[in-house]
């Protein structure tokens, strides 16, 4: 059966002298893909079955096995992100993060993955896009954050600060001297969960602000995820 999907590319296996295989990521899930002959010099498929290939590849599916690549159009060859050690690794970081979350196919998973990419090649910052994918797979994770409560007594009310080691909002009645953020800082974190990321087109977000979001989730990630990924590391190390 000859099936069209939309996705990225996420990794690239040698097999054989001359072929490898792909594992595109699609609203379908991860599938796997033969490509015949691609590591040939002469091959139309040596450029674009690279990784991070984001285009529309026909396949001959089979479920459950290896499909064949027959075509691949290229639908955003993602060149700023290409050219840029920075981007690129937060890619990296990302693409490796969400193989940690895809344990099943889900339409909203894909979506969210594939436009934080577009949105950081559309030259949106890509810490704070980074940081609002975070967000969103924290509940996939199994460790979602509680965005309408003191993570310690559970009150609404005369919210103060956020803390990643003791896992979220902390109220004026639960405090201990933990760093004060900014209000907006407070407020952006449930916009980051909830915005539609198709729908970003500006980000007016200070240094500041941005740095103490990302801070928390550096912390509540470490703390309550167990996830170690060399990309983050790498990544940090760059910045």
């Amino acid at each position: 059966m000859i099936k069209e999907f939309v996705g990225i590319i996420i990794k690239e296996i040698p097999y054989g002298e001359t072929s490898k295989i792909i594992h595109l990521y699609t609203s379908d899930g991860i599938i796997g893909i033969m490509c015949k002959g691609a590591k040939t010099l002469k091959s139309p498929f040596r450029a674009t079955t690279l990784k991070f290939t984001y285009g529309k590849f026909n396949v001959y599916y089979k479920e459950n096995k290896l499909s064949t690549l027959i075509s691949v159009d290229i639908i955003n060859p993602l060149k700023r992100i290409k050219n840029d050690i920075i981007l690129l690794s937060y890619l990296n970081y990302l693409t490796e993060l969400t193989e940690q979350v895809i344990k099943q196919a889900s339409d909203i998973l894909f979506t969210n993955y594939l436009n934080t990419i577009l949105k950081i090649e559309e030259g949106l910052d890509p810490l704070i896009m980074c940081n609002i994918l975070e967000i969103k797979y924290l509940d996939y994770l199994g460790v979602g954050l509680n965005l309408d409560s003191c993570s310690l007594c559970g009150t609404t009310k005369d919210i103060i600060t956020i803390d990643g080691d003791i896992g979220g909002y902390i109220c004026k009645n639960c405090y201990h001297n933990e760093f004060i953020v900014d209000k907006k800082t407070i407020e952006l974190l449930r916009m980051y969960y909830y915005v539609d990321i198709k729908s970003i087109s500006n980000l007016k977000i200070s240094a500041k602000i941005r740095d103490e979001i990302n801070n928390f989730l550096n912390i509540y990630y470490d703390r309550y995820t167990g996830l170690y990924l060399k990309s983050k590391n790498f990544l940090k190390k760059l910045l």
